[in-house]
């Protein structure tokens, strides 16, 4: 295992002048030895490309890779000793389970004896020693993914492992179940896991740190509390959370705060000029007339969605959405309402950064 640091920058066309001609924007980023990482973001937005510089498939157009100090820019997937896990399985089907297993080990000339007890190690992991002598080719889908898992965690002197959206083919239900497994390998094992998807969910419940990318750009590293309740950009706050976070514009002058035509005396430090503000639906609150904090909205839309209430209200131009206690009664659309929009959990952002 090891620690792995970026300082670069990568774009596929000669010569970037603008940021739209960079794949990966420029960026300083450690991953810490037996860490797991998530990086998540939409399509094209550079996380795969992260993955492929930081296995060696990929030679960063700028900067460089150091593992442990060690200067790996131009070294082999090989020479680094990655092991990488991809979105569809890579295994030999005329080979058994247990066969699959061993192929990296015997590989690199490690004794039968001590391939039969990690390969015997992993598939209780996993779940598969019921079928070490079963052969890959009538196999389903997701019990041939995670034969391509065992095959990137069998091996103990990895510097790394890394997994690009590797439950993609699995069905919804064992979901879960393999990324409960992961996390359980992860605390055992502790090796060094890099984990892609553009799945929040798993995402949030696998890594220990998580990296919100967009457009080429690394916008946040942080647990899961932190992005959900500290947002770094107004990417994270609207690309983290079910629903995400509601942003209002406003304009901060000397003190006073104007939101959606209502002014408020600024309570903190704020630069001048135009603001947004961020508030998660879990923290507005449905409050009398006028309270402080408060705008005033018009419902349209209240949905009983079982565990909550989602309650969608306009202000001026812009639909909040509200998440209520399930007992809430259900108010008409087009009812006014007031929602208090200041408080402890409100964000302040100006130019798509968090300023307070």
């Amino acid at each position: 295992m090891a620690r792995i640091e970026l300082d670069l920058a990568h774009a596929y066309r000669p010569d970037p002048v603008h940021d739209s001609d960079y794949a990966l924007l420029p960026l300083k980023m450690s991953f810490r030895d037996g860490g797991a990482y998530a990086l998540l973001g939409p399509s094209g937005c550079g996380k795969t490309t992260m993955l492929n510089i930081i296995s060696g498939l990929v030679r960063p157009s700028q900067g460089h890779v150091t593992f442990d100090g060690c200067d790996m820019t131009r070294a082999t997937p090989q020479e680094r000793n990655i092991a990488q896990v991809f979105q569809f399985p890579v295994i030999y089907d005329t080979m058994t389970v247990a066969e699959n297993l061993a192929f990296p080990l015997r590989n690199r000339k490690v004794p039968e004896d001590q391939i039969r007890k990690r390969v015997g190690k992993i598939a209780e992991m996993l779940d598969l020693s019921g079928q070490l002598n079963q052969r890959a080719a009538g196999l389903a889908a997701d019990a041939k993914q995670k034969i391509s898992l065992g095959r990137g965690l069998v091996r103990q002197d990895v510097s790394a492992v890394l997994f690009d959206e590797p439950l993609t083919v699995i069905d919804p239900h064992l979901k879960w179940q393999l990324r409960r497994k992961l996390k359980e390998i992860h605390r055992e094992l502790k090796l060094t896991l890099i984990y892609v998807t553009h799945d929040q969910v798993e995402a949030l419940t696998f890594a220990e740190e998580v990296v919100v990318m967009t457009r080429g750009r690394a916008v946040q590293i942080g647990s899961a509390e932190e992005l959900f309740e500290r947002p770094a950009h107004t990417f994270v706050g609207h690309f983290i959370g079910s629903p995400g976070m509601n942003f209002l514009g406003a304009f901060h002058s000397m003190g006073r705060l104007e939101i959606a035509g209502t002014p408020f005396v600024a309570s903190r430090d704020l630069p001048e000029g135009a603001l947004r503000i961020g508030i998660r639906p879990e923290y507005v609150a449905v409050v009398a007339p006028r309270m402080p904090g408060a705008v005033a909205a018009v419902v349209t839309q209240a949905q009983d969605v079982g565990t909550h209430v989602m309650l969608s209200a306009r202000v001026e131009d812009t639909v909040m959405k509200v998440r209520l206690p399930p007992d809430t009664p259900l108010p008409d659309a087009g009812e006014p309402v007031w929602l208090q929009i200041l408080g402890p959990h409100t964000c302040y952002y100006q130019n798509e950064e968090r300023v307070a």
